[in-house]
């Protein structure tokens, strides 16, 4: 079976608060490890009233104190926001606490408004053009493969795994260059997946970290018991997705049955440009619309995102997903 990974953005349901949420995401790692899946992951994002990760590396370090065994980490951390000798520190502090257990995935794009760049004191666009060199000085600050003037402690020595992220071939050609694993955002930016994959693969160097390519590629997945049920559940995140598109975010919001067909044609195109990485249904059709996915990519692990507005059904989803898929022990143990 494929490893299956979780993205939680631990969002904010309306009528919650930002303590609710973290809680949530405690509760959820726990299911996610003891259900089998590799990895579970955080994504930063500012600015957001419906989204309460943006302190990325302390909501993970919660969520390593709620578990035992299942990898945690950033997907990912938006590099051009930050200081590389900073995430390095932090990395290293969390590694020091969960040891062999950490991720880093590492993204260029600022993960908000450009109004971002004044609150962070930062030239955001100009960060971002020293993006690679940032990757390779961060990465060195913890292996130590280049000797650098300084030395972040704690980071160096941290059995970090490093990840590359995107949503364009830009990621794809930078993971490629520098011998990383590589993870493809295709659950909201699928339009890139198969060029960027296949620019991945082909241009892919060896590294000291990583013999071959290793492909992870994102989806929406919600499962219930049935396909309706399974629809009307992922409703919520139909309604947060549209509202953040058209300027107007806000917390996760309750299930509206029919939601699609209410929308005009323009907002009904953009969901259905998503569902080319979605799998929203029964177990039969979860399992279906996965392995189809898996076989158009050849991906080597999928990450799985998709909140539901009662948090019981994403734990549940989590669950039925990997039944449906024939596991029968922890991804840890395989």
């Amino acid at each position: 079976m494929i490893p299956l990974s979780v993205l939680d953005l631990v969002p904010i349901r309306e009528g919650k608060e930002v303590s609710d949420a973290l809680a949530e995401a405690g509760t959820l790692a726990k299911v996610a490890e003891e259900a089998g899946y590799k990895r579970l992951w955080v994504a930063e994002h500012h600015m957001s009233p419906g989204i309460a990760g943006g302190a990325t590396s302390v909501a993970i370090s919660h969520i390593g104190h709620c578990t035992s065994t299942i990898r945690i980490g950033a997907g990912g951390i938006m590099l051009p926001n930050h200081n590389p000798f900073v995430i390095a520190e932090q990395f290293g502090t969390l590694d020091a606490l969960f040891p062999g257990r950490v991720d880093l995935g590492l993204g260029r794009a600022p993960g908000a408004a450009p109004v971002l760049a004044q609150a962070l004191r930062k030239n955001l666009g100009q960060a971002a053009e020293y993006f690679p060199q940032d990757v390779v000085e961060l990465r060195a600050m913890l292996t130590g493969d280049i000797e650098l003037p300084i030395t972040a402690t704690p980071g160096l020595g941290a059995k970090v795994e490093l990840w590359m992220l995107g949503s364009s071939l830009f990621g794809a050609q930078l993971a490629a260059r520098l011998g990383m694993p590589y993870a493809f955002a295709s659950h909201f930016a699928p339009d890139h997946l198969d060029a960027a994959l296949s620019t991945y693969r082909s241009e892919f160097r060896p590294s000291d970290y990583l013999d071959k390519p290793h492909a992870m590629a994102a989806m929406t997945v919600i499962c219930a018991d049935s396909d309706g049920d399974a629809v009307l559940l992922a409703s919520s995140q139909d309604q947060a997705f549209v509202r953040l598109r058209t300027g107007d975010p806000g917390k996760l919001p309750p299930p509206v049955a029919g939601y699609r067909e209410t929308l005009d044609m323009s907002a009904q195109g953009m969901l259905a440009r998503l569902d080319v990485a979605r799998a929203v249904g029964s177990p039969a059709t979860v399992r279906e619309r996965i392995a189809r996915f898996v076989e158009r990519t050849q991906a080597d692990e999928i990450i799985v995102s998709g909140a539901t507005y009662d948090p019981a059904a994403r734990q549940q989803s989590l669950r039925l997903t990997m039944e449906a898929l024939g596991a029968d022990q922890p991804a840890s143990a395989k």
